[in-house]
């Protein structure tokens, strides 16, 4: 009987191992994400500074040159006129084609008569009538690019965003010079250059959904020892208030782009052109690697948080 008990425990005892359930087996892969990676809306903000403002148009060639991708523009005073001309047809060629026909005589109808009567010495009626001429969408909301122009409510000293209506009112707006220009009725408000506020408007690129801003600052050297008559006046004020609000908003920027050798140049000395252009390239070319580094940083850090949690070890 011992002997058939010893075999009978034994063959209990198999078959209790044998009913053991398997080890579990271990978790699947994270599944991997499928299609490109995520890409950043890129918004490009232009700022105030009147015949300065041919530098933008070289920084827009060396982001188009380097294939740096541009989903939104927004501009102040001659930033939004070089933003519409580039919002209308996304070529940085056709941009310098027009810009360079831009003449001083096609922008400021002066008059002393204008200042006496008005609030300005220029009325901007030319400046307006140049810009439908050679921006043939008329309307901000069919431009190829999302464009926003700024401009300052004069009565409260609000900023105004314009993205909607016409291109040329709102150019003329955004670009109205206090002393120099007329304010603008626009919208049911008394308007002027949107730089006495907001001098590159990084926070309205945020406002309409901008992950990545860069940003270009064209403000003026301060020293003017040469001011010598009313409108000079006017334009130092300006540079001054410009120079001001820039420097509380660019730390803001993802990229801020500043071309040198240009803030001598004056508000309405439009010899420069060329030097103008050439400096924003140049300052565009030597962005480009920070512009690529927050470009991969802003993909890196959403693929990162898309991707599923590891499973829990036990």
């Amino acid at each position: 009987m011992t002997r058939f008990a010893s075999l009978a425990a034994l063959l209990l005892a198999l078959l209790a191992f044998g009913c053991q359930p398997p080890a579990p087996l271990p978790p699947p892969p994270p599944p991997v994400p499928q299609g490109p990676p995520p890409t950043p809306r890129i918004a490009l903000v232009l700022g105030g500074g009147a015949a300065r403002g041919f530098a933008h148009i070289g920084v827009i060639r060396a982001l188009e040159q380097e294939k740096i991708p541009v989903d939104l523009v927004v501009g102040t005073s001659v930033g939004s006129l070089i933003g519409a001309i580039y919002a209308a047809d996304r070529n940085s060629f056709e941009l310098e084609w027009t810009a360079f026909q831009l003449e001083k005589e096609d922008l400021f109808d002066f008059g002393v008569l204008n200042a006496v009567t008005g609030m300005g010495f220029a009325k901007g009626d030319k400046l307006e009538a140049w810009v439908q001429k050679h921006i043939k969408t008329q309307d901000i909301e069919k431009l190829k690019l999302p464009f926003a122009a700024v401009a300052t409510d004069l009565n409260w000293g609000y900023k105004v965003v314009l993205d909607r209506g016409s291109v040329a009112k709102a150019v003329r707006a955004s670009s109205a010079i206090p002393g120099v220009f007329q304010p603008v009725a626009h919208q049911g408000k008394i308007l002027v250059d949107g730089g006495v506020v907001d001098n590159i408007p990084i926070s309205v690129a945020r406002a309409k959904g901008a992950d990545l801003v860069i940003a270009v600052d064209i403000s003026a050297n301060l020293g003017n020892p040469n001011i010598t008559n009313l409108l000079g006046v006017s334009l130092q004020a300006t540079n001054i208030m410009f120079a001001l609000n820039v420097e509380r908003s660019k730390k803001d920027a993802d990229v801020l782009i500043a071309p040198q050798g240009i803030g001598d140049v004056g508000t309405l000395d439009f010899t420069q052109k060329k030097r103008c252009m050439v400096a924003g390239m140049q300052a565009g070319q030597q962005a480009v690697p920070a512009i690529r580094k927050a470009i991969h940083a802003w993909t890196a850090a959403r693929m990162a948080a898309a991707a599923p949690a590891p499973a829990p070890t036990r």
